[in-house]
């Protein structure tokens, strides 16, 4: 019974496994994948190929460029028509504005060219150009010593001592005087503008243009209506470099406010901070690192604009950079941007220093 109950069982597994191999023989045509038909693109070249397959808008573009260039080369084809030029009436409207605000507002750019120059630029000149050499040395290095480190502060002591040792050191006090000045009504300007446009978006979206036309705009455009305005001589050398100088510490000013975290803020409105409290005790103490390095931009900026300064009578080290240029006195110019850039430096480290050792009073706080 047990041999035929097991063969019955052989029997019985037999027919399951010829179906199963019947069923799989006849899904095998099924599960098998019919090659794919080899398009046109793929047939061709990769070069062409890869043509080909380039984005729509990118295809548009080159055959509207090779269009162009096929196109007969007519002036009437090819030059914008005459009739839309307006950039001699713009030119002439804006010289017509100029020459308004000049002859009205006399009195007015009067009394700055004399506060800026009597009352800060000569002043400070002549106070810088009066202290003793070394003394000037010893404060510089103590504070690069405080700001930066030992190493940096010997560093200083050679580059002061070079601008000494190089004839520059009356140059390089007058350029100080004239970054210090600039760099004075950068911030007293610049801070407040960079506090509306945090608080004030509207505003922030005005101004943005703005400031973009003021970093990009070649310097000599606006030095023409300073020089018309001014005159010749340092102040119109402040107001150029004011206007070149100023925008990066109004974006950062900006920025490092929108940047405190909000959970911050709540807090210490939760505590019952006024608008004024949180402005001054918490935002622009925890927004101070970016600042600072929003000065520290506007600083360097602000010897950038060195030798065009000198071109409308601003003295310092740009004017030994403008007389190797007028004499074609290679030394003469290195030299003048020897200190240039000696002052660069030690300004650069002095005010990166700041920003630094305001950190760890920010995470103490």
């Amino acid at each position: 019974m047990a041999g035929t109950s097991g063969a019955q069982t052989t029997k019985s597994e037999t027919p399951s496994l010829t179906q199963s191999s019947a069923n799989g023989a006849k899904a095998a045509p099924d599960s098998t994948l019919e090659a794919p038909a080899v398009s046109f693109v793929e047939g061709l070249p990769r070069p062409l190929r890869a043509v080909l397959t380039l984005p729509k808008w990118i295809l548009f573009i080159g055959l509207a460029l090779l269009a162009g260039s096929l196109l007969p080369l007519a002036p009437v084809l090819v030059d914008v028509p005459e009739a839309i030029l307006v950039g001699s009436p713009i030119s002439k409207a804006v010289d017509k504005g100029v020459d308004w605000i000049v002859v009205t507002g006399d009195p007015l750019f009067s009394a700055i060219n004399i506060v800026l120059l009597r009352y800060l630029l000569v002043p400070l000149e002549k106070w810088l150009q009066l202290l003793p050499w070394w003394v000037v040395v010893v404060v510089v290095v103590l504070i690069s010593y405080r700001m930066v480190g030992r190493r940096f502060a010997i560093m200083a002591t050679g580059m002061m001592l070079a601008l000494g040792f190089l004839n520059l050191w009356d140059q390089a006090m007058s350029t100080l005087a004239l970054v210090m000045v600039a760099t004075l009504l950068a911030v007293v300007l610049g801070v407040p503008a960079g506090i509306f446009s945090a608080r004030w978006d509207r505003f922030d979206a005005l101004q943005r243009p703005v400031l973009d036309m003021m970093q990009t705009m070649p310097s000599f455009v606006y030095l023409i209506p300073v020089l018309m305005l001014f005159g010749l001589g340092k102040v119109p050398a402040v107001v150029a470099t004011l206007i070149y100088a100023v925008p990066p510490i109004i974006r950062l000013t900006n920025l490092g406010i929108r940047q405190v975290d909000s959970s911050v803020l709540e807090a210490a409105r939760a505590f019952g901070s006024t608008t004024g409290q949180l402005l001054f005790k918490v935002q622009i103490p925890l927004a101070l690192p970016t600042v600072m390095a929003g000065l520290n931009q506007t600083i360097m900026m602000s010897l950038a604009m060195v030798v065009i300064a000198s071109m409308i009578g601003a003295k310092g080290l740009g004017v030994e950079v403008l007389n190797g240029i007028a004499r074609l006195d290679v030394g003469r110019g290195l030299i003048g941007g020897v200190g240039i850039v000696i002052m660069a430096i030690i300004l650069d480290r002095i005010t990166q220093g700041f920003a630094r050792s305001r950190q760890p009073i920010k995470s103490a706080e």
